[in-house]
């Protein structure tokens, strides 16, 4: 062999060994953790107790940088657009990976091909709110009056297209009737208008609602997770109330740029899924209203397929497209 070809077959050995060791040190720097959510919400609660327990772990600070704007996406095309190194990562809901690319015709991401998935952290369910001056004390009755009295019934929702408009058209259409959609630009309000009885219905997160339930202005009918929610343990579900197999809920997953290096990827994967296996991040998130549970990167790729599937048909009915 000659000279140049074993000095490059050298360089390249040496190039491979460094690539390696620089791997095996990861992280050697802080963590960015991308929330497309303002401060202060549900979202921020999950992500500030999953993000301490995964600096512990990784023994380096995952800092979270909150990117509010646009349904989340403001936020889910700037970690597209990261470098693949994983040093930024990003906690989405399924609004971003499921909501956002079947409503929106242009969007400059897709949950598959731009983002390699660490996990999914698991799912809050959402709950419907009626105000304290309807008379039905359970879903069957309150589709019973809805049908006795057809065009007198409203919901609010945090806008076209949401997870909670989702929700309401899936379960009016289940019933068999039809109930006037109001949109509003967010939670709050729609929470005020169905405190205030401007509105009789309401789908809302479950942490979101506590308040409200307590001041007695608004009761829950049905939540409409899989099981009972943990704060609100006497409130049905959907499916115990006559839907078997309802469910609309919103589920978290972390995820990274495409194209993260095997090493990194494996060391992430492992580690959140050791976080989320800690009976102290288990029991904060419950109290949150959250029901924790980890979801390799197949269960979010196979979630991804499978409610995109099931709420596609739901927004083309419904009209929830948007340019």
């Amino acid at each position: 062999m000659s000279f140049p070809r074993i000095l490059v077959s050298c360089v390249g050995v040496s190039l491979a060994l460094l690539s390696g060791a620089a791997l095996a040190e990861f992280p050697d720097r802080p963590i960015r953790l991308v929330v497309p959510f303002p401060p202060g919400g549900s979202v921020d609660s999950v992500a500030r107790v999953v993000s301490m327990q995964l600096s512990e772990r990784l023994r380096q600070q995952v800092v979270i940088d909150y990117k509010p704007g646009a349904a989340t996406i403001v936020g889910a095309e700037q970690v597209a657009r990261a470098a693949p190194d994983g040093y930024t990562l990003l906690l989405g809901t399924s609004t971003t990976f499921v909501v956002n690319p079947i409503i929106y015709s242009k969007l400059n991401y897709n949950p598959e091909s731009s983002f390699d998935p660490v996990g999914m952290v698991g799912s809050a369910s959402l709950v419907l709110l009626a105000n304290s001056g309807v008379a039905a004390q359970s879903l069957p009755q309150l589709l019973t009056d809805i049908k006795a009295k057809p065009g007198t019934y409203s919901y609010g929702s945090h806008g076209t297209g949401s997870t909670v408009n989702f929700a309401g058209e899936m379960l009016w259409n289940a019933a068999g009737v039809k109930v006037l959609h109001v949109p509003y630009k967010g939670s709050a309000p729609a929470m005020t208008d169905v405190m205030g009885g401007q509105i009789p219905l309401s789908f809302d997160a479950v942490p979101a609602s506590v308040a409200a339930l307590k001041s007695g202005k608004v009761r829950a009918l049905a939540v409409t997770g899989t099981r009972r929610n943990p704060m609100l343990p006497n409130v049905p579900t959907v499916a115990e109330s006559g839907f078997p197999g309802f469910r609309m809920d919103s589920w978290f997953a972390v995820v990274a740029p495409k194209g993260l290096p095997a090493p990194v990827k494996q060391k992430l994967v492992a580690e959140l899924a050791g976080v989320m296996a800690e009976p102290t991040v288990q029991e904060k998130l419950v109290n949150l209203g959250f029901d924790p549970e980890y979801g390799a990167p197949a269960k979010y790729t196979e979630s991804v397929r499978a409610d995109t599937k099931k709420l596609a048909p739901v927004a083309k009915a419904n009209n929830m497209m948007q340019d």
